[in-house]
């Protein structure tokens, strides 16, 4: 009899690593169980799609069900969801929703994908039916009904994320009329404050109402919050983060570890033999600050999940980490970060300078160059890049590459300087604006070129 590999959850990090342990397998049994009425989809093509910018909700399946057992021979069975698991029996204890039945299913390897939830705090009212999270397609198909039916006229976005920055921006494209409220100095929590100062200009110029430093407080007719004020909304949006699905893999004795998130080791083998995990719901290793994060973006989740089918599949990968770098558009600019910021890095005991860089998308003089503010953060004495952050229009995001790459390779600021980047006026002015922060840094820290 043919063993049999369970995965739990059929979106990026469960069925990439079904398909990874089918190529290295032909043998092996393979059953996925969603509980969701998609697999294989891209979630962070949900706010565009609410907005507008997609056409329509298939466009972001990227497999369906049939499509896995056609062509790799997976039984991927949505609307089903896992109630428990017997780590003693080795067997999985399912709901198939709407059938009215529960079976259980014997497993020899497990894997555990059970993603994220978005963050929902103990506040009055908060299971209100008009305050909803935004992490399924699921709960895109409920928006978009909502935008259709003319349900959305009043906004109220919670948390300035990068979903609730971009939930905001789309329901302003929906002619709704959007406020943001964050309790933080300004959104984005994990960018110096002169960025997410520009943040916050970006978001009111577009037509977002924004108030930074006030929280809510609890929801009844309308949003409570600290500043004594009540704001009216038809919907509310929970933009604080995600929360790791691990109550599955604890409740059956699974270890976990920060944030609750399932811990893993580099080969994404839980605390119990034969049982993996991978995406959102487990934790990774940060190369900067040496310790155990959780992280929750597509591109780990695919990673991970590659390497935890690999070894579901009888070989060997690894996967060594990640640096913490994340992109994402607010209204007509890019804003983008790697690494740690200034108060991650003393929290390691990591001290830091900062360089600073205010230039242009292109060569100044060049139509269409637009302003750019870029940072980067080297330690002090060896000059070694431990973070950087951007925010600018023109598609400036993906520069951030050029750092991510940098702090990966463990290289300094002097080393950023004297890259050979490519130069021409209407794509990027002589210093690049990441070199220009650079050798801001340089200077600060009093350090040679070479």
């Amino acid at each position: 009899m043919a063993e049999r590999l369970v995965v739990i959850g059929g979106d990026a990090a469960g069925m990439t690593a079904a398909t990874n342990a089918r190529r290295g397998r032909s043998d092996l049994d393979i059953v996925v169980f969603e509980k969701g009425r998609y697999t294989s989809y891209s979630a962070c093509g949900i706010p565009y799609l609410v907005g507008g910018a997609v056409e329509s909700l298939d466009d972001l399946v990227v497999r369906t069900p049939q499509e896995f057992r056609d062509k790799h021979r997976i039984d991927a069975r949505i609307d089903h969801e896992v109630m428990g698991v017997d780590l003693d029996r080795r067997t999985v204890e399912v709901r198939a929703i709407g059938q009215g039945r529960t079976i259980t299913m014997g497993f020899d390897l497990l894997h555990i994908a059970t993603g994220a939830s978005p963050t929902r705090p103990d506040l009055p009212g908060i299971d209100a039916p008009w305050i909803r999270g935004v992490q399924t397609l699921t709960d895109a198909a409920d928006l978009l009904e909502r935008v259709e039916r003319g349900d959305c006229g009043r906004v109220v976005v919670v948390g300035g994320g990068y979903v609730g920055l971009e939930m905001a921006e789309a329901f302003v494209d929906r002619k709704a009329d959007v406020t943001l409220v964050e309790r933080g100095r300004h959104p984005l929590g994990g960018v110096e404050s002169e960025i997410g100062g520009r943040i916050v200009e970006v978001l009111r110029g577009y037509g977002v109402e924004t108030h930074c430093g006030v929280e809510v407080t609890g929801f009844g007719d309308h949003v409570v919050h600290s500043s004594g004020g009540d704001l009216e909304a038809d919907l509310v949006i929970l933009g604080l983060g995600v929360t790791p699905n691990s109550a599955l893999a604890a409740d059956a004795g699974i270890a976990t570890g920060v944030r609750g998130a399932i811990t893993v080791d580099h080969r994404q083998r839980t605390s119990v033999d034969g049982v993996y995990s991978a995406g959102d719901c487990a934790d990774t290793f940060h190369l900067v600050s040496r310790e155990r994060v959780h992280i929750a973006l597509g591109t780990v989740a695919n990673k991970s999940g590659v390497v935890a089918g690999v070894n579901l599949g009888g070989g060997y990968a690894t996967f060594p980490g990640v640096v913490g770098t994340a992109v994402t558009r607010v209204c007509e600019v890019e804003v983008a970060r790697t690494g740690l910021d200034v108060g991650q890095a003393r929290a390691v005991g990591i001290e830091v300078v900062v360089g600073t860089s205010n230039t242009t998308s292109r060569a100044g003089y060049f139509p269409g160059a637009e302003p750019v503010l870029c940072k980067v953060l080297a330690e002090r004495g060896t000059g070694r890049v431990i973070g950087a952050q951007i925010v600018g229009a023109d598609r400036v995001g993906k520069r951030i590459d050029t750092m991510a790459t940098a702090i990966t390779a463990g290289m300094r600021v002097a080393d950023v300087v004297n890259l050979d980047l490519a130069y021409a006026p209407s794509i990027t002015p002589m210093w690049d604006p990441v070199q220009s922060a650079s050798r801001d840094a340089l200077r600060r820290l009093d350090l040679p070129w070479a």
